[in-house]
C-alpha cells in the first residue's frame, strides 16, 4: 500500500524549500502527500500589503502543491510572525488533530532541537510539531478527539529538517527530483522575489556588488534561487556521492526498539 505523508510547516513555501526533494521522491513512489501550513505568510514582502500578500501566498501554495504532485494544502491561517503568540497548546492540539485525521506513515517537520533558528514562527511550529508527533499516540491526550471519532495514531517515520542540522543522520538523494522541487518552489513567486531582494539588500549594506560577483543569474529571481538551491543540494550530495541531496534527522521508534531491530537484523 502507498504511504501517507504529512508535512507540518510554518509558511507557504517551507515544505518545498526545505523538503521539496524528499516529498517529490515519495510522491514518485506513490505516496499521498499533504502539506499543513500554520501561518498565512502575510509579512514576507517589500512590495505588497499584508492582506493582499496573504491571499497571494495562499494561491501560490495551491499552485506549488500541484506542481509538486501533493494534495491541496491545509491552511491553519494564523497570522505570520505571530504564531509564537498563540495560546499555549493551541497549535499542538491542531497538529495532533491533523495527525489523527490523516493517520500519516511519515511526518516531515522542522527539528525543534536544531540550533540557530531565528524565526519565531519556525521555533513555535517546530516545538508544536515535535510534541504532536510524539504524543498523538496517547489516547488520553485530548480525549475529546476520541469522542469525535479520531483515534490515537503513532507516526512511524519522522523526517526533521533545519537550515542548520548538525545531527543529521539521513541523507536523501534528490538528484532525480531537484527540478520538480525548484519548479514547485518557483510557484511561490512573491516569496522568491522577497528572498532574493532581502539578500541583495544585505549584500549592499555589506558593500558587496552581487551582480559583479554572480552576473546574469541575478536578473531573474527564480534563476538566482535555483542556483542557490542547487549549490546547497550539491554540497549535501557530496556526503554520499550523489549530485543533489537533502539532509534530515530521521527517527522511527524508541531507541530500545531500534536496538532490538538492529540485533535481529
Amino acid at each position: 500500500m502507498s504511504k501517507t505523508v504529512l508535512a507540518l510547516v510554518p509558511h507557504p513555501d517551507d515544505a518545498e524549500f526545505f523538503a521539496g526533494g524528499l516529498l517529490a521522491n515519495l510522491i514518485a513512489e506513490g505516496a499521498r502527500v499533504i502539506i499543513a501550513i500554520a501561518s498565512d505568510g502575510r509579512r514576507g514582502s517589500f512590495e505588497h500589503d499584508a492582506e493582499s500578500l496573504a491571499k497571494l501566498r495562499r494561491a501560490e501554495a495551491h499552485r506549488a502543491a500541484e506542481a509538486l504532485g501533493a494534495e491541496p494544502p491545509i491552511f491553519l491561517n494564523h497570522p505570520d510572525l505571530e504564531v509564537d503568540t498563540l495560546p499555549p497548546g493551541l497549535l499542538r492540539e491542531q497538529f495532533i488533530r491533523l495527525i489523527r485525521q490523516v493517520k500519516p506513515d511519515i511526518v516531515v517537520a522542522e527539528d525543534a532541537f536544531a540550533p540557530y533558528e531565528v524565526h519565531p514562527d519556525h521555533r513555535a511550529v517546530a516545538w508544536a510539531a515535535s510534541d504532536a508527533i510524539h504524543f498523538a499516540s496517547l489516547p488520553l491526550m485530548h480525549p475529546e478527539h476520541l469522542e469525535q471519532g479520531l483515534e490515537a495514531h503513532f507516526v512511524v517515520e519522522k523526517y526533521f529538517y533545519s537550515e542548520h542540522l548538525p545531527n543529521a543522520n539521513k541523507i536523501v538523494d534528490i538528484s532525480q527530483t531537484i527540478d520538480r522541487k525548484i519548479a514547485a518552489l518557483g510557484e511561490h513567486r512573491s516569496q522568491v522575489r522577497f528572498l532574493v531582494e532581502d539578500v541583495m539588500r544585505q549584500a549592499g549594506l555589506a558593500g558587496l556588488d552581487l551582480r559583479a560577483l554572480l552576473g546574469e543569474v541575478l536578473d531573474d529571481p527564480l534563476q538566482a534561487l535555483a542556483w542557490a538551491m542547487r549549490a546547497q543540494a550539491a554540497e549535501i550530495g557530496q556526503r554520499i556521492g550523489v549530485a543533489y541531496a537533502e539532509a534530515y534527522r530521521y527517527v522511527r521508534f524508541h531507541p530500545f526498539v531500534e536496538n532490538l531491530l538492529a540485533l535481529q537484523g
